[in-house]
């Protein structure tokens, strides 16, 4: 299902599969763990409102259809090369 032809994965089916583990609606922790990043850094992509979230009460909420938004704005910035992939064959030896 995720691999095509080549054994690559498209950027959108890639951080589908990075995220399946997590629930629909994470908290700031899950959402700093997905995506590797500090607690710091995790408020401050809030902050700046690179990743929209819901405030209820004092607790952050962040859908992870945020988070698979700004993945995608982030890889179209960088990766900037159409057909671009992720390579399953490499992720499996870097693990």
């Amino acid at each position: 299902m995720y691999e095509n032809d080549g054994g690559l994965l498209s950027p959108r089916d890639a951080y589908r599969l990075m995220l399946k583990d997590y629930p629909d609606v994470m908290d700031i922790g899950q959402m700093c763990e997905a995506l590797g990043v500090s607690t710091k850094t995790g408020y401050k992509l809030l902050k700046d409102g690179k990743i929209e979230y819901l405030k209820i009460g004092r607790a952050y909420r962040i859908p992870k259809a945020h988070i698979l938004r700004y993945l995608k704005i982030i890889c179209s910035t960088f990766c900037g090369v159409a057909g671009y992939g992720v390579d399953l064959h490499r992720i499996d030896a870097e693990s």
